[in-house]
């Protein structure tokens, strides 16, 4: 009975380690309706969680019309970061984009979610 409550603690600590430690204020943003051919940008707002420094080791769009921007220092416990994220309206119709963030030393990657229609 001892040996088993052992594992589930070490699982219990194992699987709460694990957990992310960079919160985002939001994951995901909808322009609504933008012109075709401008640039729209926002800015997603993350808060540190962690013991230790969080810093952005890539921040990668799955197309070039959008463009994330970040700076690689490190932000400490409790302290906000953000990453800005724009979107240049290239063709007409609904669109949906995704930015993958990795933090130096998470194992877990975020996606972010940019999303709207495009009109003439």
């Amino acid at each position: 009975m001892k040996i088993k409550l052992l594992l589930f603690a070490l699982l219990f600590t194992l699987g709460a380690s694990a957990q992310s430690t960079i919160k985002f204020d939001a994951l995901s943003y909808n322009y609504g309706k933008i012109k075709k051919g401008v640039h729209k940008s926002v800015i997603f707002s993350y808060t540190n969680l962690g013991n230790k420094p969080a810093v952005i080791e890539f921040a990668n769009a799955e197309c070039g019309c959008t463009q994330p921007d970040y700076n690689q220092n490190p932000v400490l416990k409790g302290q906000k970061g953000s990453i800005k994220v724009t979107y240049t309206a290239p063709n007409e119709g609904v669109f949906k984009k995704r930015v993958t963030v990795k933090y130096a030393g998470e194992k877990d990657v975020t996606e972010l979610v940019i999303e709207g229609e495009v009109i003439k």
